[in-house]
């Protein structure tokens, strides 16, 4: 990748962003200021674990708040045939397998520019969802991920061990 692919946008979020990938699909929720102060940078609730039908609409709407995504983290672990690579609106997004845990999202716009989301598990009832991603845009906030999903009872899809 070259310095031409990503932006020298400064690292902020955009303002007041909380809205549907697409109706009736993923919610994402990103802080509601330009410091970027807490652990998390956002939330995304997705409706299921096949990630080739919803990281797309993902990267599409992060890509209008935040500029082009050059890679995406996940864990492989967590999801359903994790590819290398994605095709979303005319650009190769690299996906890469890092063991973070299926509790968050690494999203990458540029050199040392990226992002952390909460991935709030697809079979969360709404009112646990809403209160683990409101927890997960504050400001201030200096919870992990796994443990606001614990807190909010959003803690549904980690199998027993």
């Amino acid at each position: 990748m070259t310095g031409s692919d990503t932006p020298d946008a400064p690292r902020l979020l955009p303002d007041a962003v909380h809205r549907s990938v697409r109706p009736g699909t993923a919610l994402l929720r990103l802080e509601t200021t330009h410091a970027r102060e807490g652990i998390l940078d956002g939330a995304w609730w997705p409706r299921s674990r096949d990630i080739g039908a919803e990281l797309p609409s993902l990267i599409s709407a992060l890509t209008e708040y935040l500029g082009p995504v050059a890679r995406v983290g996940l864990d492989a672990g967590a999801w359903e045939e994790l590819p290398t690579r994605l095709t979303v609106d005319d650009r190769v997004v690299h996906i890469d397998s890092f063991p973070v845990g299926d509790d968050t999202v690494l999203i990458t716009r540029g050199d040392q520019d990226y992002f952390t989301l909460l991935v709030v598990p697809p079979d969360t009832t709404p009112d646990a969802a809403r209160a683990a991603m409101a927890r997960a845009v504050l400001v201030d906030n200096v919870t992990q991920a796994e443990q606001i999903l614990i807190e909010t009872s959003a803690d549904t899809a980690h199998p027993p061990t």
